[in-house]
């Protein structure tokens, strides 16, 4: 189960969720800025919420750091589910975004398609292979994922050692996506990436080294559909969702 930490008013609205079907209306429709790794889970959250509500939420999913800045420069997103706690709270700060709360907690791996990649003792060894050329890695700078990679990378002295292997993609999804064509060896790719049809071919290992990954969302002050975007919210953090979430690994 998610942690609610800082979002009483969310579980307020998951005590009357049964009311939504009367609360918005049908016709509305959500835009929602969401971070890459959250594709699959969110992809069947938002389904779930349709059919119980009739509300659609569309989706642009990109790097947490890239739709921060879509959103800074006027994006008209409702929501933002980031894949951090920094930037909603910034947005908080800045006043543009409501009260943040933390809707999922994820983990980096290091994934392969290659079954033998994995047969090393551990995941520092595999990366040292002579046979690995390239592995992908989300922009460190814009995509907390590729944050936390380096973190583990820094730590164990493979971050300037190997430099010459990385390929950098522009959010988690691109890292898992080059990995899987075998445009690269292998990727730093969310833990949900593992839990998909396509992951579960390949091989991974956890990475002990880098921090879990607390993702936080907000509502955006700007919306026109406040009433909705409460009921999404409030959906995120309900046993249904939840359900969802961990099916690809979230905690």
């Amino acid at each position: 189960m998610v942690r609610r930490s800082g979002c009483g008013w969310v579980l307020l609205l998951v005590s009357v969720l049964w009311l939504i079907p009367v609360s918005v209306s049908a016709q509305e429709k959500l835009n929602a800025a969401v971070a890459a790794n959250f594709i699959q889970a969110f992809t069947e959250i938002s389904q779930a919420f349709e059919r119980k509500t009739g509300v659609k939420v569309e989706a642009t999913f990109a790097s947490t750091g890239s739709l921060y800045g879509q959103i800074v420069n006027g994006a008209p997103y409702d929501l933002f589910l980031s894949a951090d706690e920094d930037r909603p709270a910034r947005l908080n700060r800045e006043g543009a975004g409501e009260r943040p709360f933390v809707y999922a907690r994820g983990r980096c791996v290091l994934w392969s398609a290659r079954k033998d990649f994995c047969r090393a003792r551990d995941w520092r060894t595999a990366l040292r292979g002579e046979d690995v050329k390239r592995v992908a890695i989300a922009n460190p700078e814009t995509a907390p994922y590729g944050t936390a990679a380096r973190t583990a990378l820094v730590k164990t002295g493979l971050w300037e050692a190997l430099k010459q292997k990385w390929v950098f993609a522009q959010n988690i999804a691109q890292a898992f996506q080059y990995a899987s064509t075998s445009a690269t060896e292998a990727g730093f790719c969310a833990y949900s990436s593992v839990m998909s049809d396509e992951g579960k071919k390949g091989c991974f290992y956890r990475l002990e080294e880098a921090p879990a990954i607390v993702q936080s969302a907000c509502i955006l002050k700007r919306t026109p559909h406040r009433a909705a975007a409460e009921a999404f919210a409030a959906f995120l953090a309900s046993p249904e969702a939840d359900a969802i979430k961990a099916r690809y690994g979230y905690q």
